[in-house]
């Protein structure tokens, strides 16, 4: 067994012990493409992958929309509430930091080893949710002053 195969192995057994189904999945389907010698998928989920995920999230979110369980009302009311103001605030702001974040991880794949285990520990252990990598990324971007 290679190294390769441990570490996800690990990262399998952090989101199981943490009860965290989509890292233990997502690890579990990861080491089923190296298992049944599917390595090809990799370049097309390293490429295409974070957008059709982004996509299935916003989808998500914005069911309540759809379904008419948030209504057109609410949405004006939004901006006549401080609370709602500044959740549409943060919102754009990580959506800000989100965009530098693929920025600084498509021309510093370096940092990208560090992200994604910050993020697997962080929503192993702290039962986060794996949309951390882009954030943390456009964070680190402030920090290091890139773009």
């Amino acid at each position: 067994m290679d190294i390769t195969s441990l570490l996800l192995l690990g990262f399998a057994a952090l989101g199981i012990i943490s009860k965290n189904s989509p890292i233990t999945i997502a690890v579990i389907v990861l080491l089923l493409l190296r298992v049944l010698g599917l390595q090809q998928a990799y370049p097309w989920l390293e490429k295409y992958g974070l957008t059709v995920g982004i996509i299935i999230l916003t989808i998500g979110v914005m069911t309540p929309l759809a379904s008419g369980k948030i209504s057109l009302d609410t949405i004006w009311h939004s901006f006549l509430h401080w609370k709602s103001l500044a959740a549409i605030g943060i919102g754009m702001l990580v959506a800000y930091l989100g965009g530098r974040g693929a920025t600084l991880m498509g021309s510093q794949p370096t940092v990208v080893a560090g992200l994604l285990i910050g993020t697997v520990l962080g929503v192993a252990l702290f039962k986060g949710v794996p949309v951390g990598p882009l954030i943390a990324a456009g964070i680190l971007s402030l920090l290091i002053g890139k773009m």
